[in-house]
């Protein structure tokens, strides 16, 4: 508990005061050790946490998205916490068999009822967060404020459909594993032995899956850049993704151990990437677009030259298909396609 006081006494020194915690997190523990350390200013911290996951596997409505499950899960924190309102109030996981109408209703009245301010969606589907932000505009009810993913330059598949979503909608993205699990914290490259003391390394099949070629190349260009500049990989890694505001307000969740451990990881707001390594760390991190996004949908839909030859076509001017529809189907000339 005093090393706890420690780290969240550093964070409010730097001028932090948004702390994200969950009811699953250490059976609970973790909203009553935040509760009491924010107690004395509540005010001033922006506290959010989520419900969701299941809190007791012999009962199926202790776990989900449904009313009951809301009204159950938000009560309980609201005692650990100690306090009388959440700042924002998260959807854990969505839950695949509650109606999106009964989520976006119960959330609402929440808000109504004045135990919750804001609320948001981690780790649900594109589709599903606009469907509920769509419905909840349409019926004046309370609508996602904010999205929650894993995002690292070692995961950056949110970039396909959840980011631009999340400009579109204007919500704002809180990033969770924001230094990929560990993996660029600077204790993991190719040419570095690897530690036992981490997760990666005591967690069942952790490793496999974080310990890959591709992510050992990453990490191996985080130590570099970071060695080039007199910074820490962990500043590094952070500072990329602080930069990644193309398509929204990217807001990194940190953790640490140790209060030493949270200053460095701050230290990243003075790190300002120059556009030589923000490249280099491009190169070895970027990802597949993926379908629609590598399709050339904007360049079929206006195009001003003939993608196809046709029998129609004239030396007049450039050609669409649009046009050499219509000529077949008329059996005049294509038109030129206007520029």
């Amino acid at each position: 508990m005093q090393e706890c006081a420690r780290i969240v006494d550093a964070f409010a020194a730097a001028g932090g005061n948004f702390i994200d915690t969950s009811n699953r997190y250490t059976d609970g523990a973790s909203e009553r050790i935040v509760g009491e350390l924010v107690a004395a200013d509540r005010a001033r911290w922006v506290l959010s946490t989520k419900y969701a996951l299941n809190t007791r596997p012999d009962d199926p409505n202790a776990g989900g998205s449904h009313r009951k499950n809301l009204v159950q899960a938000l009560d309980a924190s609201l005692r650990r916490l100690g306090t009388d309102y959440i700042d924002l109030y998260w959807i854990h996981v969505w839950d695949v068999l509650t109606p999106v109408e009964e989520v976006m209703r119960a959330l609402d009245d929440a808000v109504r009822s004045g135990k919750v301010l804001y609320v948001g969606i981690s780790d649900a589907p594109a589709w599903i967060v606009a469907q509920a932000v769509t419905l909840a505009d349409e019926r004046g009810w309370t609508r996602f404020s904010a999205l929650q993913v894993p995002y690292a330059l070692t995961a950056r598949d949110v970039e396909r459909e959840l980011l631009p979503m999340a400009g579109a909608l204007e919500l704002t993205v809180t990033a969770w594993s924001p230094l990929g699990g560990g993996l660029l914290s600077g204790r993991y490259g190719s040419d570095r032995e690897r530690p036992q003391d981490t997760r990666i390394a005591t967690a069942p099949g952790y490793s496999d899956l974080m310990l890959t070629e591709r992510k050992l190349a990453i990490a191996d260009v985080v130590n570099r850049v970071a060695a080039q500049r007199g910074a820490s990989s962990a500043q590094v890694a952070i500072a990329w993704l602080c930069s990644r505001r193309q398509h929204a307000p990217v807001i990194p969740i940190v953790g640490a151990r140790r209060p030493e451990q949270l200053r460095d990881t701050l230290g990243a707001l003075d790190v300002e990437l120059t556009a030589d390594e923000l490249a280099a760390l491009e190169q070895v991190s970027a990802i597949e677009p993926g379908f629609p996004s590598n399709f050339g949908g904007r360049a079929l839909a206006y195009a001003t030259r003939s993608i196809a030859s046709s029998p129609t076509a004239t030396s007049s001017g450039p050609t669409c298909l649009r046009h050499r529809a219509r000529a077949r189907g008329s059996g005049a000339r294509t038109a030129p396609c206007p520029a």
